[in-house]
C-alpha cells in the first residue's frame, strides 16, 4: 500500500495462490494495526467487490476503484492516482535484489522492499539538501 507521495504504508508478500481481493484485506488490516486511522485508497478493478464494503464498515477506509477507459483501449492514457503505484513499483524494480524472486521467505522479501524504499527516500533527501 502506497501513500500519495509513493512511499510504502503497508507491505505484505504472499503466495500467488491468494487473490488480490483477499490479499487486500491483509494489507489494509496491517495498515490499520500500524495506526493509520482513516485512509483514502485507490485500487484497480481487481479489488472491486466485497472488499470495498468491508474496508468501509470494518476499517473506516474509503476505497475507490480507478477504472481504465475502454474508449482508448489502443492508446496510452495516464490513469489518475494509478501512476503513483506504478512509479513506486518502478522505483522498487531498480533494486537488483528485487528484480527476481530470490527469496524463499516472505518476511525477507518484505525486508528487501523496505530497504529499497529507504534508499529511495534517502536519495530524495539528498537531492533536496545538496
Amino acid at each position: 500500500m502506497v501513500d500519495t507521495m509513493g512511499f510504502i504504508i503497508s507491505t505484505i508478500v504472499h503466495s500467488a495462490g491468494i487473490q488480490d481481493r483477499d490479499g487486500g484485506r491483509y494489507v489494509l488490516g496491517k495498515a490499520k494495526r500500524k495506526g493509520h486511522r482513516t485512509l483514502k485508497v485507490w485500487v484497480d478493478g481487481g479489488y472491486a467487490g466485497k472488499l470495498i464494503g468491508w474496508a468501509k464498515d470494518v476499517l473506516d477506509y474509503d476505497l475507490e476503484v480507478v477504472k481504465r477507459s475502454d474508449l482508448n483501449k489502443h492508446t496510452f492514457v495516464v490513469l489518475p492516482k494509478r501512476w503513483i503505484v506504478e512509479r513506486t513499483l518502478s522505483w522498487l524494480s531498480r533494486s537488483r535484489r528485487l528484480s527476481k524472486d530470490y527469496e524463499y521467505a516472505t518476511k525477507s522479501e518484505e525486508a528487501f522492499i523496505h530497504l529499497a524504499m529507504i534508499r529511495v527516500m534517502l536519495l530524495k533527501i539528498e537531492k533536496e539538501y545538496v
